[in-house]
């Protein structure tokens, strides 16, 4: 390039001014780094860096997740569910969401030290892509126990109050003696303007999945300072959390706030002079944090105090809850670290008096079952209260269940015998996870003590999952750098594979959870023709509006009581119920293509049996059909026929 002479002057003395397209030419080449003394940077080269970027590398698996599950999700045909739920009914592109998030969260995990904003996002799309499609698409409420508790809260609206002495059939009355929960809905509701709780009741596993993470970090940062082992166990806890008490339940709230008061005392309970060599690194494993400092009786006394509404609200809302609670205070105080009297003995106290009061009836009925129970722990661990769930879709639940379990409390167990050192410093986690096992020693809880026993244990097993798989960073020992060669593998595969065992969990029986407006209408019409105090029968209470206006009926769910007995009413079904109805009492039957789902899926009765029920109710002259269409029938019982 030939080098220019200066600029001509003028006979002012001033050089001339570029024009407008000289302008532009020297923009262009100032962009392209030429005439200032730079090399070129083509705009291709600076678009390649920035798609090599870290975050444009976690990004763009989230964005093309979304865009997947986005096209999925009005293509979900849950109108049409067959016997394996909705696991048939999600389009390949709903799995691919899934597939690209769980990707996507795991390159995030090489920056989650320096950038966690990436796997918290992560997280939280998971939670949202996994429990949001029936929030988004179904047009009524999804599980019969969450419609149960819609019935519950509008009975509180309409009434104003509770009625703790008073005697409902069906165990309701307990829902009167433990209101804390449905006093808080019904406020809801007042709150959003709204006409019930159905309104926003299949949103509740979503809202209360998020406002567990930031509790769940709390808890495992107090016990890693890795973040990506902290991160990893939200994860796993996300995909194991499948046994379903995240509806808007009891359960679900008084869950959440036993996961706050447990954060809270392993992070401000600590004794002084009791943690030892737990505070210094060359004793910590790599990724273990330092026991948090120590706090002042009058410090722990004043905790009690902001936590002593927080245990009484669990007291209030639920009956499980509080002895899980209790349960696990009493294993901390097996450590000299959070050996804390004093908390335990407040929540044993507000318990003891919640149960001796308001919840008085219910205590002393459980106390009397005690004889027969305690000690039975293969009858206490076994899930459900009749048989073996039969078809396909249902066996494939089960056995999806028992391997989640195994494979959580494998690698759990694998990290306790593997890292040492962190189980020393997360004793209270171990502590934690093993304290409801002896729950089983005592009550069966209505054939679900194992979910709830997992439930709880759940937190802790997560976190030491999580550490058998994210290998401790910085050691430079062969068995380290072979352990993170493994890690790099095993990690990804078997998060796939949770995420395998999750959604057969979660949404193999959807048939039994979701019903079609027209099912709801049919049962609602069912009960406002029956008279007042009227017999209401049904071959299980799984089934939208089972417990609608609940205080004016009595009801009678035949099929929920052993196999055998139900095999003896199969013979004869008329005959049977017609057995059972008091004399003179007005009573209706209502059968629903929900029913027919739960008591096969639950193991009530053998395959075929609820449509031979069916049909034999139809053609007895015990019985005289009083509607019947696509989504069920409803008889009256005629005794004068009945010869």
């Amino acid at each position: 390039m030939q080098r220019q002479g200066p600029a001509p002057v003028t006979g002012s003395g001033v050089p001339p001014q570029p024009s407008a397209g000289d302008r532009e030419v020297d923009e262009r080449r100032a962009a392209a780094g030429q005439g200032t003394g730079e090399p070129p940077r083509p705009v291709a080269r600076r678009f390649g860096r920035a798609l090599r970027s870290p975050d444009t590398l976690n990004l763009v698996p989230l964005l093309a997740a979304a865009a997947l599950w986005l096209w999925a999700l009005p293509r979900i045909d849950f109108r049409d569910i067959a016997e394996f739920g909705l696991l048939d009914r999600f389009p390949l592109t709903f799995y691919a969401a899934l597939a690209v998030l769980t990707c996507g969260f795991v390159l995030s995990l090489r920056r989650a030290g320096t950038a966690p904003l990436w796997p918290a996002t992560y997280c939280a799309a998971m939670l949202v892509a996994l429990k949001a499609p029936p929030a988004i698409l179904y047009d009524t409420v999804r599980y019969a126990w969450a419609s149960k508790h819609d019935a519950i809260i509008s009975r509180l609206l309409d009434e104003g109050t509770v009625h703790p002495g008073r005697e409902l059939s069906g165990g309701m009355s307990a829902y009167d003696q433990w209101p804390g929960f449905f006093s808080l809905d019904a406020a809801l509701v007042r709150a959003f303007g709204v006409d019930a709780a159905a309104s926003f009741i299949n949103w509740a596993p979503v809202a209360l999945g998020l406002l567990t993470v930031p509790v769940l970090i709390l808890v495992y940062r107090t016990f890693s300072d890795d973040w990506r082992l902290v991160w990893t166990g939200v994860w796993i806890f996300q995909l194991a959390n499948w046994v379903g008490q995240d509806y808007l339940s009891p359960q679900g709230f008084s869950y959440l706030l036993y996961l706050t008061v447990f954060a809270v005392v392993v992070r401000h309970f600590v004794l002084p002079g009791s943690a030892g060599p737990l505070r210094d690194r060359s004793t910590l494993d790599p990724a273990a944090a330092a026991v948090p400092p120590p706090t002042t009786t009058r410090q722990r006394a004043v905790a009690v105090l902001i936590l002593l509404p927080v245990v009484a609200t669990i007291n209030a809302s639920h009956q499980l809850t509080p002895i899980m609670l209790c349960a696990t205070l009493f294993a901390l105080c097996l450590t000299r670290r959070y050996r804390n009297i004093g908390l335990l003995v407040t929540s044993g106290l507000v318990m003891l008096a919640w149960n001796l009061t308001m919840g008085r009836e219910l205590f002393l009925d459980t106390l009397g079952t005690l004889r027969e129970k305690a000690g039975d722990l293969l009858g206490n661990s076994r899930p459900g209260f009749a048989g073996d769930p039969t078809g396909p879709g249902p066996e494939l639940v089960g056995s999806a269940n028992i391997l989640m379990v195994l494979a959580l409390g494998g690698l759990a167990v694998a990290a306790v015998l593997l890292r040492r050192k962190l189980v020393r410093s997360a004793l209270p986690l171990a502590l934690a996870a093993a304290a409801p096992l002896p729950m089983f020693a005592v009550n069966d809880y209505g054939g679900e003590m194992i979910f709830r026993v997992y439930l709880f244990g759940l937190p802790g097993s997560a976190f030491f999952a999580a550490a058998a798989l994210v290998p401790a960073a910085g050691a430079v020992s062969r068995a380290a750098v072979t352990a993170r060669r493994i890690a790099a593998v095993a990690l990804p595969v078997t998060l796939v594979a949770m995420l395998a065992g999750f959604l057969p969990s979660y949404y193999g029986k959807e048939g039994m959870h979701y019903a079609p407006p027209g099912e709801t209408a049919l049962t609602r019409r069912a009960f406002d023709r029956a008279p007042e105090g009227a017999l209401i029968l049904a071959a299980t209470g799984a089934f939208p509006d089972a417990y609608y206006r609940y205080d004016h009926y009595e009801r009678w769910f035949f099929t929920e009581q052993e196999v055998d007995e139900n095999l003896r009413m199969l013979k004869d079904p008329a005959s049977y119920l017609a057995g059972g109805i008091p004399a003179g009492r007005p009573a209706y039957v209502i059968l629903t293509r929900t029913q027919g789902e739960a008591v096969i899926g639950e193991g009530y009765l053998p395959e075929g049996g609820f449509d031979s029920l069916r049909g034999a109710l139809k053609r007895s002259p015990l019985f005289q059909v009083v509607e019947e269409n696509t989504y069920g029938v409803v008889l009256r019982y005629r005794p004068t026929t009945g010869g």
